[in-house]
């Protein structure tokens, strides 16, 4: 695949990224490779072979679903510069739409 200058100023403008025109003759020639690999690992025929969800076929064992802790809120907000019925208070930082 060829790409053109338009196609990497395209791609700089959707990630949002700023690139020196000087640079494009070594970028392209390193996307051409990487989409050479793509279009090389696409042309693979993987019908006959089952996904995997993971490679090997274990299962983690669960722990007990029981309280370990103890509600520990006061001691965590102890510290806090403002808080109100155990919640945090912090400052407005979003302007209301009027």
């Amino acid at each position: 695949m060829s790409l053109k200058d338009k196609d990497l100023e395209q791609i700089a403008y959707l990630a949002r990224i700023n690139i020196e025109k000087s640079k494009f003759p070594s970028l392209k020639e390193e996307l051409e490779s990487i989409l050479s690999l793509v279009a090389s690992m696409d042309s693979v025929d993987t019908k006959s072979i089952k996904p995997l969800s993971h490679p090997l076929d274990l299962s983690q064992p669960l722990r007990e679903d029981k309280v370990t802790e103890e509600n520990d809120r006061e001691n965590l907000q102890s510290n806090a510069p403002s808080k109100e019925d155990g919640l945090f208070l912090v400052p407005k930082v979003l302007e209301d739409e009027d």
